[in-house]
């Protein structure tokens, strides 16, 4: 399922138009992506969590010449699965 599906399986499910769905599910998103970007964990129950974790600057190697390389500290985003999700068959 992609975003378009999801849309539309909003819309077709609560009986709101398309866009009203469309607007629903940006501003959920948008809602997610801003928190994370203030490092807020966000948990929706009996779904997940997503965490935002920096990644502290690190020495790699180039694996095609063997040079080290400096890769940057970054920010990643991780989900962990609430057991409900886990428990899906």
């Amino acid at each position: 399922m992609n975003k378009s599906d999801l849309i539309k399986s909003i819309a077709d499910s609560t009986g709101v138009k398309q866009a009203e769905a469309t607007r629903l599910v940006d501003a959920v998103f948008d809602t997610i992506t801003g928190a994370l970007r203030r490092q807020e964990t966000v948990t929706i129950s009996g779904f997940g969590s997503f965490v935002a974790k920096t990644r502290v600057a690190r020495d790699g190697r180039n694996p095609a010449t063997g040079a080290t390389i400096k890769i940057p500290a970054r920010t990643a985003v991780t989900f962990k699965a609430a057991q409900a999700m886990k428990d899906l068959k």
